[in-house]
């Protein structure tokens, strides 16, 4: 498999693991764009939510309360951000849907 993030839900690739339950996990972004950047990708291979099907509600409920753990966990009691980039046109870089927890600043908007 050449995705990225499947190999390291694999263990293939080595990485810090921030949050980890039988359906996501949680890292460190490594090209950070807050104080606190961290991607909650789902341990299953979904391409993004451009991909998503109605079976995968659930998984992707499990994706927005592993984030919502995450942010808690980071100490982010004053808010965060979530972001899910889809497609090229959206600013996606890795094929496997992700949820971006930014915060420990202020979040302007719009976000570009």
């Amino acid at each position: 498999m050449s995705c990225l993030f499947c190999k390291m839900v694999s263990g293939e690739i080595p990485v810090t693991r921030l949050y980890d339950d039988a359906d996501c996990m949680a890292f460190a972004d490594i090209h950070p764009q807050a104080p606190v950047h961290v991607l909650v990708i789902p341990k299953e291979h979904l391409q993004s939510t451009a991909h998503a099907e109605a079976s995968h509600g659930p998984l992707l409920g499990k994706l927005m309360a592993a984030a919502a753990v995450v942010a808690k966990g980071q100490g982010l009691s004053g808010g965060y951000r979530l972001v899910v980039n889809t497609g090229d046109d959206g600013g996606q870089t890795v094929g496997h849907l992700h949820v971006h927890v930014l915060g420990g600043r202020h979040m302007g908007w719009p976000p570009g």
